[in-house]
């Protein structure tokens, strides 16, 4: 830790989701890479007869179907739950994740959704991010054009999303994180 960075809080839990719209993987650590944690959002399901991309807010059963790692299983368990032929496809890239590279949010602006302070359009219950943080005494709102280090990962702050709770982050300096590590801002 320099002396310009303080510990504000830790990770308290991490999660890629793997195919686009499916549900979150947990893991208790990943390698954050210029494009975001490792095998997030690598796969996208793709209507067969169109060939449009299926996002959860079109297909709203998605998030809650688990991805394996097999896309052919994958496909089976989709096509099942849609009732309409998908394929599971690489994402163009590597990643389709929309708006950032990482996604991360605080137990306390869960909390403070549950409580009703939630963006119009945004979940409480769920908000897709990829880091959890436990912050205390912080409020990662905040942390707007700031940097983050967390365990060996450097991670510049952009921006709040629109729908949807916590902050995105684009990796600066890529590096694996872990539960538990310290939060330095």
């Amino acid at each position: 830790m320099t002396a310009a960075e303080a510990t504000t809080g830790r990770v308290a839990g991490i999660w890629i989701y793997p195919v686009k719209s499916l549900g979150g993987t947990p893991l208790d650590r990943v390698q954050l890479g210029p494009a975001g944690p490792e095998g997030d959002r690598a796969w996208t399901v793709v209507d067969a007869g169109s060939g449009e991309v299926l996002r959860g807010k079109h297909a709203p059963g998605l998030a809650g179907l688990t991805p394996t790692g097999d896309p052919v299983s994958d496909e089976r368990t989709v096509t099942g739950a849609l009732g309409r032929p998908v394929r599971i496809e690489p994402a163009p890239g590597g990643s389709a994740a929309d708006a950032a590279a990482v996604h991360l949010v605080s137990r306390q602006a869960i909390d403070r959704a549950e409580l009703g302070d939630v963006p119009e359009g945004c979940s409480a219950d769920d908000p897709r991010a990829n880091v959890l943080l436990d912050l205390p005494d912080d409020d990662e709102r905040t942390w707007v054009g700031r940097t983050v280090r967390i365990g060996d990962a450097e991670l510049h702050v952009t921006r709040t999303p629109k729908h949807c709770l916590g902050v995105y982050a684009e990796v600066r300096r890529p590096g694996g994180i872990a539960v538990g590590d310290a939060v330095l801002l």
